[in-house]
């Protein structure tokens, strides 16, 4: 049986039409020869680069593919996206288990990583499943680096100001004053060391006198031990006991006249004692002045044993 023209050419399209749409869906993640797929999904607000085809991996595992991403229709959610992924095996996990997008290398490609959970209700085909976003590297770098540039960019911006109010603290009158300082502070340590070598000159030339004299402070020295020693021999210290006690006495004596005991005592404090000794200092006085004016009258003496005659007016005259 010869075969048509047209029959092959049509046979050629069919074949051409089928395969594009197995390719095409095969580049979306479909494979129309394994029969209906069971797919999730998840929703995210940023996919960070996922797309449809990306590869859905369980325990490092492919196990499926990315179907479709579409914007949220809901209001509440605007700019959220859906994603929905297939998977082809019937591996079975619960609605707890989580969706999570992940770098699957090194130049940025995503995917997107099943963490399964075995607890609760096991998910149904067209449930959705709690989206999550690991950090990647650059993420990470990114995260910890950004704080580090705020510190500093801080730091610069001080630095900055600080060495804006050192240019206004040292203005061109500032630094002349700065260097006639430095230069003042190199000619005091030049003189302090002319001074220097003159005082180890002076040290030098006078060794024999400074030694000389060390000698004599040590004798010295020595000496004033000695005698400390032989004042501690000499009993000094009954010495002073006595002393002492000597002066307890006489602050006693002292005392009891300032308290008007005892004959001083009474002679300081007593008016009346003191107006007697003054009269009788008194008539002291005028009985010696008597006597020496007129001694007859109190000594009568005779050497033939005359008797007295008596005391008369008239050598009272005399």
């Amino acid at each position: 049986m010869k075969i048509s023209r047209e029959f092959k050419t049509g046979f050629v399209a069919v074949a051409v039409i089928a395969l594009f749409i197995w390719g095409y869906n095969y580049l979306k993640g479909l494979n129309i020869f394994d029969g209906p797929l069971k797919t999730y999904k998840t929703e995210y607000s940023n996919v960070q680069g996922l797309n449809t085809a990306s590869v859905v991996t369980i325990n490092g595992v492919d196990v499926g593919k990315v179907v479709d991403i579409q914007f949220n229709n809901n209001p509440n959610k605007r700019g959220w996206l859906i994603v929905e992924f297939s998977i082809e095996n019937d591996f079975e996990f619960s609605k707890k288990s989580i969706a999570k997008i992940y770098s699957a290398s090194l130049m940025g490609g995503k995917s997107l990583a099943i963490i399964p959970s075995y607890e609760g209700e096991t998910a149904k085909p067209g449930d959705f499943l709690q989206g999550e976003i690991e950090s990647d590297i650059l993420s990470s770098v990114t995260e910890k680096l950004n704080p580090l540039q705020a510190k500093v960019e801080n730091v610069i911006v001080r630095a900055d100001s600080l060495m804006m109010g050192l240019n206004d603290i040292f203005n061109q009158e500032s630094r002349k004053n700065l260097r006639s300082s430095i230069a003042q502070l190199n000619q005091t340590i030049t003189n302090f060391k002319d001074i220097s070598t003159s005082v180890n000159e002076l040290v030098k030339n006078n060794d024999a006198k400074l030694s000389k004299t060390l000698n004599n402070t040590e004798e010295l020295t020595s000496n004033l031990a000695q005698i400390s020693d032989s004042l501690n021999q000499s009993n000094i210290g009954e010495t002073v006991k006595k002393l002492e006690i000597t002066v307890n006495s006489l602050n006693g004596i002292l005392s009891n006249m300032e308290s008007g005991k005892g004959t001083l005592g009474k002679l300081l404090h007593d008016e009346g004692m003191y107006t007697n000794l003054t009269n009788a200092s008194k008539e002291m006085e005028e009985l010696l002045r008597e006597m020496k004016l007129n001694p007859k009258r109190f000594v009568h003496f005779s050497l033939f044993g005359k008797k007295d005659k008596g005391y008369s007016p008239e050598e009272q005259k005399e």
